[in-house]
């Protein structure tokens, strides 16, 4: 059983207060059953798909045979997007036994479909496997620029938060269901993720204990900072001052371009990207920062892989935060817990 610091608790009150902040109303947790997805929406090209299919699988003749595949929405809230589609699959034998679970979040552009090999993969392990259409993505996309235009009317309206924020909610209220279900052991509830299914991996971990291993590939990174009086390790407005801002910016540009614009500017700069963070997603660049938000996660296991030469995810910006994190973990007597790839030491 986690025993919460009084620094994780008043993050995880604060970052609940943010999230409700642009939330429809609530709604009862209800999952329907709904149909598989025929022709998944892709907002970009489709990315291969060679890395899930390199995960390990147990030999199974058949695997597709024995595997149950349940296709839902549940319910997060009363907006559009509270619709949450899940893909899940499991074996099909019974048992009398709980299983662990483990939630795959996908990147950018993509959905939960692509991670059909993933799923697979686990769920032929004897897990319990979840992925999900994030906000914007797959079965709540609309149109093929849905995601970009959702940033943009974030900046616009401030009614939105569909960069991570959003995911968020529903991760917990993924969690929330989860642990109601007979076939899942709620103490074993795993989240990993890829670049942008990274980040919601880790402050998903960050916001709900349920979560109680948190596994983010190539998505954890430290903003920019936009308050002196937050500055850590590393040094005030790190990513600017090492021009690092650039290939994150470039990731979801158009909405930085009509910011730019709207603030009149030529050209991109420092102000632009704190004021789109800003307003986008509150706290990003700043009280929910990675210096902050990964060492709440302790003492749960938290594992970091980062690419060396990724220039979404600068390993300079990290120092700080990962010296944070392995504070947290050993005062909390569990420093085992904490590990981080090669690559980022």
């Amino acid at each position: 059983m986690e025993t919460p610091t009084n620094e994780a608790v008043d993050f995880r009150s604060e970052f609940l207060r943010v999230l409700r902040s642009r939330r429809s109303p609530e709604v009862p947790l209800v999952a329907e059953c709904s149909k598989p997805v025929e022709d998944p929406v892709f907002q970009n090209d489709v990315p291969s798909t060679e890395a899930l299919e390199s995960c390990p699988k147990e030999t199974i003749n058949d695997l597709k045979e024995v595997l149950k595949e349940e296709n839902l929405h549940l319910h997060t809230e009363a907006a559009e997007q509270g619709r949450l589609p899940l893909l899940i699959l499991s074996l099909k034998e019974k048992s009398e036994e709980r299983r662990p679970a483990i939630v795959l979040m996908h990147g950018t552009n993509t959905n939960k479909e692509w991670l059909r090999p993933w799923l697979e993969a686990y769920a032929s392990r004897g897990y319990v496997a979840i992925g999900l259409d994030s906000r914007y993505h797959g079965e709540r996309a609309g149109t093929k620029t849905a995601y970009r235009d959702a940033l943009i009317s974030s900046w616009k309206n401030g009614d939105t938060m569909p960069f991570i924020f959003d995911t968020v909610w529903d991760l917990i209220k993924l969690a929330e269901y989860l642990t109601q279900r007979e076939d899942i052991d709620p103490k074993r509830i795993g989240i990993t993720g890829i670049s942008l299914g990274g980040m919601h991996a880790w402050f998903a971990a960050a916001a709900d204990t349920r979560y109680s291993v948190t596994v983010p590939l190539i998505g954890v990174q430290k903003t920019i900072q936009v308050n002196e009086m937050l500055n850590v390790e590393q040094g005030f407005r790190w990513a600017i001052e090492n021009d690092e801002w650039e290939a994150r910016v470039n990731s979801i540009k158009p909405l930085f371009e009509e910011a730019r614009i709207d603030m009149g500017k030529s050209e991109i700069d420092k102000e632009v990207v704190e004021k789109v963070w800003n307003r986008i997603a509150p706290g990003l660049a700043s009280q929910f920062d990675s210096p902050y938000s990964l060492p709440v996660t302790a003492p749960r296991p938290l594992y970091l892989l980062n690419g060396a030469k990724d220039p979404r995810c600068p390993l300079g910006g990290l120092v700080g935060p990962l010296e944070r994190a392995q504070k947290a973990y050993e005062e909390t007597a569990s420093p085992g817990n904490f590990k981080v790839h090669p690559s980022l030491i």
